[in-house]
């Protein structure tokens, strides 16, 4: 077959009317954008949208989204801040649908939703710096228990693949509606504890983050029959101590959580006090006993107290010998703040040493991850 040539004229009129026939290029989109004043733009192109708003829990001032501007070229365009350095989750809502932003690869796993996830950066607690990096791996373990599959995050500490040492235990729950995927996302505990190491502040250790619900409904009323405390201590604990260079004994073990994952910890350790020596509650109590679930929730009916049930192990001293550290940490603004206040006196009460701490702001990561930095530095030193 012949080799037809065009000529060069020809050639560039049908260059061009292919170029016609494609549809236009959409403008290019970078979202989320964080300037020097930490400042962010979040952006959406949705030209045949009516209203875009821009939803972020932890965004200061952003409690009913924030109205998103369109654009000639149809790009939606908001600028929040500035704001604290940290980590904040969002998405769009785009004419009543949730939408994750789809320029952003970065997201982070609650219990039933998936968030995009901005950094804004300012923090040497919690910046990604030019340090030795631990690992952060999702592990799945059988629940004997549950009978069912599970996950959890578990960190190990730099150096930790090429070591033969073993490693004290720190395990770190979550709150109501969020996942084992929070504490190491929106949280940075990974991030966090490379730092504290790196700066000589904490000792290498292994962190372990489960998941704290077991349906995908949320929280349990306490005092309904808790599948998670059996779960932690008949598979959890022995998966860990199996799998892991773990030191063994209560002195290598520490327990910590918020908001839910607060109440869970004292649920599960003070009546087990003998395996565990640090203890620290961020933001809640025992909740339910000295305050609401939740923001505008009824008190649960009167029935027997934690408190009554527990005598025994409140007032065992043998086992307060070994307690080395409860931490509490809350902000005034917290709708808790009651809940964390009641469960210190009463801790109090029955002998407990309790560091009981008031911070500016409420039920936010902004207070988790500094509460974090500042727990783990006074474990196993």
């Amino acid at each position: 077959m012949p080799i037809v040539r065009l000529a060069p004229l020809a050639l560039v009129l049908l260059t061009s009317l292919a170029a016609q026939q494609r549809p236009p290029q959409p403008p290019p989109v970078v979202s989320p954008s964080v300037a020097p004043d930490r400042k962010i733009t979040f952006r959406l192109l949705a030209p045949n949208a009516a209203e875009v708003r821009l939803v972020g829990g932890d965004i200061p001032d952003n409690a009913k989204g924030a109205p998103m501007t369109k654009g000639e070229n149809g790009l939606w365009e908001v600028t929040l801040g500035p704001v604290p350095p940290g980590a904040y989750r969002y998405h769009f809502n785009v004419g009543g649908l949730a939408v994750i932003d789809p320029r952003n690869p970065a997201t982070s796993e609650s219990n039933n939703n998936t968030w995009s996830l901005a950094v804004v950066p300012g923090s040497a607690a919690f910046d990604t710096r030019q340090v030795p990096h631990g690992a952060v791996a999702a592990v799945n373990y059988y629940s004997s228990t549950l009978g069912r599959f599970r996950r959890m995050h578990i960190y190990t500490p730099p150096g930790y693949e090429a070591g033969k040492g073993s490693y004290p235990v720190f395990y770190l729950l979550h709150g109501a509606s969020d996942s084992d995927a929070s504490w190491s996302t929106v949280g940075r505990a990974g991030i966090i504890l490379d730092n504290l190491i790196a700066d000589r502040k904490a000792k290498p250790m292994i962190l372990v983050m489960p998941a704290g619900h077991t349906t995908s409904g949320g929280f349990r009323v306490p005092g309904e029959r808790d599948e998670f405390a059996n779960d932690f201590l008949k598979d959890i604990m022995p998966y860990v101590d199996s799998h892991y260079r773990v030191r063994k004994g209560r002195a290598s073990r520490a327990i910590a959580g918020l908001s839910m994952g607060g109440n869970q910890t004292l649920v599960i350790a003070l009546p087990h006090l003998d395996q565990f020596a640090y203890l620290g509650v961020f933001s809640s109590g025992l909740i339910g006993q000295f305050g609401a679930t939740r923001p505008g929730a009824p008190l649960p009916p009167p029935g027997p107290s934690w408190e009554s049930q527990n005598l025994a192990s409140l007032d065992n001293v043998a086992w307060k010998k070994g307690l080395r550290l409860v931490w509490f940490g809350i902000g005034k603004e917290d709708f808790l703040l009651k809940t964390a206040q009641g469960t210190v006196d009463m801790l109090k009460k029955h002998r407990f040493d309790v560091v009981y701490k008031e911070t500016a702001g409420g039920h936010t990561w902004l207070n988790w991850r500094d509460y974090l930095a500042e727990f783990a530095p006074q474990l196993f030193q």
